[in-house]
């Protein structure tokens, strides 16, 4: 249940996103700054983060869930462009790496999600996120977040 206690506090995150994924355009990789505070939920059984991006006028908003039955996160993520919670993620942690998959839809397809965190130490993080369009026989890497500690939770 504490696998994200790690994240609690605020963080400046690098973003490296692909502008087209899944082919939809020509593949090019855009770098962007971020800011992001996560507060714990539910003693430790969820947590909130917002995040904004600067440079693009915009913010977003990720719900973390742990559910106490099956063990698993489910995660689910909201951008201030569309107001829609998008459809979760749903997994869990070995060691240092969180695995994550969903489905929902890109230009108008339907598609697999993967998420990957990885804790690489007190102070630093990343998240990975991957689209696969065809039933997961291949996955595109298509945005990164590399974080960094600002300040502690509560701090």
């Amino acid at each position: 249940m504490d696998d994200f206690d790690f994240l609690h506090g605020s963080w400046d995150v690098a973003n490296r996103r692909l502008t087209a994924p899944l082919g939809s355009g020509p593949a090019t990789w855009v770098e962007f700054p971020g800011h992001a505070v996560v507060r714990p939920l539910f003693g430790g059984a969820g947590n909130i983060d917002e995040i904004t991006f600067p440079t693009l006028g915009r913010q977003g908003v990720t719900l973390r869930l742990f559910d106490r039955e099956t063990g698993r996160w489910s995660i689910h993520w909201s951008d201030s462009r569309t107001g829609r919670l998008d459809p979760p993620v749903v997994g869990g942690f070995t060691g240092d790496r969180g695995d994550f998959h969903g489905e929902d839809t890109y230009d108008g397809r339907a598609i697999r999600v993967h998420f990957t965190w990885h804790r690489l130490g007190p102070d630093t993080a990343r998240w990975e996120q991957e689209f696969s369009a065809d039933n997961g026989r291949t996955w595109e890497l298509n945005w990164t977040m590399d974080l960094t500690r600002t300040g502690r939770a509560g701090a």
